[in-house]
């Protein structure tokens, strides 16, 4: 393997622009600029971003994330036109980011796939895109085989979206793929991005959803409403998405699981309360009041899925999977 330094960027198109080096280390001190990232607050419909500063992350050798070989800069979206596929990439963009609008008959969830994958997926514990094209195939446990990147997609599509899967060569799918291997920003598959996915809360703790239903009303129902319904503009579209009912995910999506989805309300909610790094970049709840809501709103009514009853066929289920 080349262990040599090795920068993968794009130049800032912005003449001021100064990018500023970040370790998901010093993550909780780090100040952002809100301004690249305020497009990805939970499951809004994104405005474009505007652009001006980026983030620099270390890039690292893939069997030891400790030997830095390199950086890799989140590239600004101008920079898709100077790609062969740059109009596959864009409508890859906007797919993710208007899902249930182009995609009506493959969603059948009020949701979008960046109500969860938090601005356009390059954010650090808002389930980035960043690694994704280099991350697959690999095995699953849920499904107990090794899934390329086109079937996880459409396992959101079955599961989160709780609608059907896309066709493997269609426009739609190979546009989403193209802008992920984009965002990966020819990172070789032997490297990875140093950004986490997701974080951390303590499993031990035990939800008490009584508490976890005071917490949502006081933090969540303002954006997500008072019955998990979420908001939708004039048109119809997803403002922000439901977090229970009929439009909500389903039982078999990862957000319906208790310490998943109390990880990521921890770092990525509420909305609008930082005085500094990203907007509503979470970390303003307790591991256990995030273990709280969570145990709340995703033990309240939801679609079911068929297809759970193949769900993890080696037995060893998580604690928190309610089937």
């Amino acid at each position: 393997m080349n262990k040599s330094p090795l920068n993968i960027s794009h130049k800032p198109t912005v003449a001021s622009a100064v990018p500023r080096r970040l370790t998901i280390r010093r993550l909780n001190t780090a100040i952002l600029t809100a301004a690249v990232f305020a497009v990805g607050i939970s499951g809004c419909s994104q405005p474009e971003p505007i652009e001006r500063n980026t983030a620099e992350y270390k890039l690292v050798t893939a069997d030891d994330a400790n030997e830095d070989i390199g950086t890799y800069i989140i590239p600004q979206d101008t920079s898709i036109l100077d790609e062969p596929n740059a109009d596959s990439i864009l409508y890859g963009k906007r797919l993710l980011n208007e899902t249930k609008r182009l995609l009506p008959d493959n969603v059948g969830a009020s949701m979008n796939c960046n109500s969860c994958h938090i601005a356009q997926g390059k954010i650090p514990l808002g389930d980035p895109y960043i690694n994704s094209f280099n991350n697959y195939p690999k095995f699953m446990p849920r499904s107990g085989k090794e899934l390329d990147l086109t079937a996880r997609i459409n396992g959101c599509f079955q599961r989160s979206m709780n609608g059907k899967v896309l066709e493997r060569e269609s426009p739609e799918m190979i546009a989403m793929l193209d802008y992920m291997e984009w965002l990966a920003q020819n990172t070789p598959k032997a490297q990875k991005v140093d950004i986490n996915n997701a974080g951390k809360v303590d499993e031990s703790l035990v939800g008490d959803p009584v508490h976890g239903e005071k917490i949502y009303h006081a933090q969540c129902a303002t954006c997500h409403g008072d019955n998990g319904e979420g908001i939708k503009d004039s048109r119809g579209d997803i403002v922000f998405p439901p977090l229970w009912g009929d439009e909500s995910f389903n039982i078999g999506a990862g957000m319906a699981r208790t310490y998943k989805a109390a990880a990521f309300v921890k770092y990525n909610m509420p909305m609008g309360i930082q005085t500094q790094g990203l907007w509503g970049h979470g970390n303003v709840l307790s591991d256990q009041d995030a273990v709280d809501v969570a145990e709340f709103f995703t033990h309240m009514p939801r679609p079911d899925f068929a297809g759970k009853v193949n769900d993890f066929p080696s037995g060893k289920k998580p604690k928190d999977v309610r089937y």
